[in-house]
């Protein structure tokens, strides 16, 4: 019911982690955890990125305060539930005291469900949903080594769910880290294709969250300016000559979507590509990537003035266009980065069938993320979006 009052007095709640930002910031760590008292570490990471020169530039800073480290790097790209539970038996077996995530997305988010269960017990699936944690885990140090999934400052976690081949998210307070050192090192061994999948996740983060009925003047505030730096920063971002202060320029964009989104939510884009990453494994900045566009033109009327905004934010001059006009324009503006960047108008597969699209449907309108979307998503239009992102078969 409409009580009248301004939207800006509702409560609202914001919440972020002690942060260190800056060159040469992941080689606090030794200080950082030499705060905790920590004396053994589990490292959170993969594979790739402990071949990565700044990576045992980190180990060394720790090691010089004498903490032991234990590697734990069985993380996929999309981290599964039995990932969390093999690191949580890790973790308590080697007599860890603190936890270390260096990466993206995937391995902060299983070092946050490894925290869980260290100190709640039973499976990472328990914890599924909002506020479900009673304990906090063990102290987590987050380093950031791409500019886009905000894992390092957020209260969500996303893991698989391997029996039902979905990407479940965890949201509460309690999985915010105890501190992100955000370091600009790791960022210039990026791939470029990386760079364009976490660029168009965090445009993503940035743009639901503006549009999220969750959303805040705080919120929003840090929604715009991350729409703002990622838009005229994300295509240089990927280009061979890309430089450390491209680079940098989008990692403060993605802290701002970061800020913005963990505080005020997410919404059908997101919900959406859990489904579609949970099911086919697929990379979770391209997932958003391809929905984004579509998804906007179904919200567009929900939340008009937010999307005018937006568009402002990506130099685009709607304020004498009508409503068709505008979301013509800001989808087009969004289709035309996305495509400068390399990421693909469909999804790497010609077709599903009927049983998969209704999975996919059903998983999508039962994420926490749909609860936010600035409008409830009917069965149909949600099947419809899933039906425009694959090709059709081929004629033979």
């Amino acid at each position: 019911m409409d009580t009248g009052m301004n939207k800006s007095l509702e409560l609202r709640k914001f919440v972020v982690p002690e942060l260190v930002m800056g060159q040469g910031a992941s080689l606090l760590i030794n200080r950082y955890a030499m705060h905790f008292g920590a004396r053994k570490a589990l490292l959170v990471t993969d594979k790739h990125l402990r071949k990565q020169p700044w990576f045992q530039e980190i180990i060394e800073a720790i090691e010089q305060a004498e903490i032991e480290t234990h590697l734990f790097d069985d993380v996929s790209c999309n981290p599964k539930d039995y990932e969390v539970m093999i690191g949580a038996e890790q973790f308590l077996g080697e007599e860890c005291d603190i936890i270390v995530a260096i990466g993206g997305g995937s391995p902060m988010d299983c070092a946050k469900g490894i925290g869980i269960v260290s100190t709640n017990g039973g499976h990472i699936l328990d914890y599924v949903g909002v506020d479900e944690i009673k304990l906090p885990g063990p102290p987590l140090i987050c380093i950031p080594t791409t500019a886009g999934t905000s894992a390092d400052v957020s209260q969500f976690a996303i893991i698989a769910d391997t029996s039902e081949n979905i990407k479940k998210a965890i949201i509460s307070k309690k999985v915010v880290p105890d501190l992100a050192l955000i370091d600009n090192n790791p960022l210039k061994t990026m791939d470029p294709y990386l760079t364009a999948c976490t660029g168009m996740d965090s445009l993503t983060h940035a743009i639901e969250a503006c549009v999220s009925n969750a959303r805040s003047d705080l919120t929003h505030v840090h929604a715009l300016e991350s729409v703002r730096m990622i838009t005229n920063h994300l295509e240089a971002a990927v280009q061979p000559d890309r430089s450390v202060e491209t680079l940098w320029e989008m990692m403060v964009g993605t802290l701002h979507a970061g800020f913005a989104f963990s505080n005020a939510s997410l919404g059908a884009v997101h919900a959406m590509a859990h489904s579609l990453g949970g099911l086919y494994d697929l990379p979770h900045g391209e997932c958003n990537g391809i929905l984004l566009e579509k998804v906007i033109e179904a919200n567009f009327q929900a939340a008009e003035p937010y999307f005018r905004q937006i568009a402002e934010k990506m130099d685009l001059s709607v304020a004498n266009m009508n409503t068709e006009e505008a979301c013509i324009a800001l989808v087009e503006r969004i289709r035309q980065l996305r495509r400068k960047v390399g990421i693909p108008d469909y999804l790497p597969m010609e077709s599903i069938d009927e049983i998969a699209l209704e999975k996919l449907t059903e998983n999508a309108l039962q994420d926490p993320c749909m609860v936010t979307n600035p409008k409830i998503m009917a069965k149909e239009e949600v099947k419809k979006i899933y039906g425009q992102l694959f090709k059709e078969k081929k004629q033979s």
